[in-house]
Order: C-alpha cells, then structure tokens, then sequence
C-alpha cells in the first residue's frame, strides 16, 4: 500500500494555498524563520478578515536556500502542476526567481519579494521590493555629499543581483562625482575575506558597496573590522537587516550603513501596530524584525490583494486589474504600478546591534 499523500498535496477547493518560498538553510538562512513568522502573520489577518473569494488562505513551505534554482523551481512547478497551491510569494535570491518565473508565472501569480537588480519584466510576476535606482542610488548620492565619498569598491557575492547592481553602482558613481576604483565577486558562502580587505585597502577607498547575503555579509563584516578598516572607510549595503547586525555583533557594524524600504526602528503608526501584533502573536522571544523577513508579510498581503481586486485566481484577469491595487501594510499604502509596488526608501546608520533611520531618501 502506497504511503498517503502529505496535507499539503491534497487539493482542498475551500483553501487558496501559497507556496512560501523562503531560505531555510545557506547563507540567507539566519532570517528565514523571521520570514516564516510575517507571512504566517499576514495569512492570519487575511483569514480573520474572510480569507480569499471567501475561501481561507494557507501557506506551503518551499525551502528556497537550501538546492541549486533549477531544482527549487521544479519543486514549486510540481506543487502548480498538480493544484496544491494557487499562487508563490517568498523572498529568494534573484537566480532562484529567474529559474522559478518562466515554470510557473503564466500559471498562477508569483509575487517576489526581495530586493533585486531591476528590469523583471515576466507577466504574473509582481515585486513588492527595492530596486538599485530608487534605492542604491540616492544612498550612494547622500553619502557623498555628506561624507565625501568619492572612491567606491564593489564587494558582491557571484550571481545576477550583485553583478548587475555593480554595474548600476559604477554608473551612479560617475554620477555623484565620483567612481568605483574596484570589484571583487564572490561564491555563497565565502570563508576568507582577506584579499578582498587588501584590495580594498590598496585602492585606497573611502566606502564600501557591500552586495553580499546574509551570512556571507555577517562574515565579511567581522572580518571588516577585525582589519580595522572601519577607521578608513565606511560600508554601504542595500541588503542588510537587524538579525544581521546581531549575528555582526556590536563591534562589527561602526560606519555601517543600509538602504531599504524598511526598518524595524522606523516611527510610524504602521510599523508600530506591526511590531504591536508581531510580538502579541509570537512572543517577545522571536526572531528581530527586519525588512527581508516584513518583505514575506508584504509578499502575501500583496497576493491576497491582487486575487481579491481581480475576483478569481485567474493570472489573465489578475494581470489585467494589477494596476489598480493598492494595500495596507507595515510599510504604509502601497500602490502597485508596472508590476513593482512604489514605496518610501530610507537610509539608516547602524548603533551597534541596531539601526537609526537618518533621512527618507
């Protein structure tokens, strides 16, 4: 006799299930159980308010860190193909998106929610994060205007997102007067940083550009400052959250600086009824909110919008209403255009274990 199918792969047509596709190991794997914990958040408020065309909403768990792209967009399209899920949200590096939107975005809709190097173009497929023009470039514009920045070096893990926002790098640099004197890519889950802090040292300068994923930034900032090269130059990242900081420790993160669509210190009412109901559902001992893991709850919030404003799963006529959604969320109104959510960027300046947001950008 045949083993029973798992919960998840039973076709229930009372329940619209999303697969979450989220990094559960690998170097982005430090704040997978902070996305987990948004989304779940997020699916709970939609179930509280009636779900989705009336039917209760549930999440499927893809581990999108843990296997090469190809064999995480063939288990998502296996999930589509036989109907346990209607639709894909999650945060995952952009080579897993590229693999997973041609399988599944005509099918069902796909919202992604990481940060990403721009230009994602594939029809039922809907971006709730930064991009390098709204949000690397205005940075690196403060910053050297008022630090004086002029000598940039590129530090980046070795797939599309840092390679193409690199290039935007170099580009934005000319711009603000100044230019990138380097570059270095690296694997995931890179060890040894010490002839990058020589490069860096070498080209005498005055900032880093960190493109690196979780655990690799989390090393390399240690390695950073155990070189002392926080009295020299400062650090820029546009993908770096609190539990990152933590994992830094205090003495890793001087002259460290972010650029997001969110942080957790932010003084809104939003962000303060988000951290509110964050904490009343799991706990004062849950993983640090930060904007990788909020982008999760922004992620389903978004999907349930776009299914319930076109009033069926259909991705045709999801595509066709797309434009006219708009959402309430921890990030306040977010309005989708082009199939990006425009939103408020900010850029903070880490004390120590956290981050103080310095100006909207």
């Amino acid at each position: 006799m045949s083993a029973p199918a798992p919960p998840w792969l039973t076709v229930d047509r009372a329940v619209v299930s999303i697969a979450l596709v989220y990094p559960m190991r690998g170097p982005a794997g430090m704040f997978g159980p902070t996305c987990e914990l948004c989304a779940q958040l997020a699916v709970e408020e939609i179930n509280a308010g009636g779900g989705v065309l009336g039917r209760e909403v549930r999440l499927v768990p893809v581990d999108g860190g843990g296997a090469p792209p190809a064999e995480v967009a063939a288990q998502v399209e296996a999930l589509v193909s036989v109907g346990a899920v209607q639709g894909v949200t999650g945060w995952h590096i952009s080579s897993v998106r590229q693999a997973l939107a041609p399988r599944v975005a005509h099918r069902v809709p796909y919202v992604y929610t990481a940060l990403y190097e721009g230009g994602e173009r594939t029809e039922g497929v809907y971006l709730t994060s930064e991009t390098p023009d709204a949000q690397l470039w205005p940075a690196m514009r403060l910053l050297a205007g008022e630090q004086g920045v002029r000598r940039w070096f590129v530090v980046g893990n070795d797939y599309v997102w840092p390679r193409r926002t690199a290039r935007a790098a170099q580009r934005y640099a000319l711009r603000g007067g100044g230019r990138v004197v380097g570059q270095a890519f690296l694997p995931l889950e890179t060890h040894d940083f010490d002839d990058v802090l020589r490069r860096i040292e070498r080209s005498a300068a005055d900032a880093v550009v960190m493109l690196l994923v979780g655990a690799d930034a989390v090393r390399f900032n240690r390695a950073f400052a155990r070189a002392a090269m926080d009295q020299r130059c400062l650090r820029l990242s546009t993908l770096m959250d609190e539990n990152m900081l933590l994992a830094s420790g205090a003495g890793a993160t001087r002259r460290l600086y972010s650029t997001a669509g969110f942080f957790a210190g932010l003084v809104t009412q939003e962000n303060l009824d988000f951290h509110g109901e964050f904490a009343r559902r799991f706990g004062v001992e849950a993983p640090p909110l930060g904007s990788l893991g909020e982008s999760c709850y922004e992620g389903v919030m978004l999907l349930a919008a776009l299914i319930g404003q076109a009033r069926t799963l259909d991705v045709r006529a999801i595509e066709t209403a797309a434009d006219t959604v708009a959402y309430h969320g921890p990030r306040g109104r977010l309005q989708l255009r082009r199939r990006h959510v425009r939103q408020r960027i900010y850029l903070a300046e880490a004390d120590g274990l956290d981050f103080t947001v310095l100006a909207q950008i």
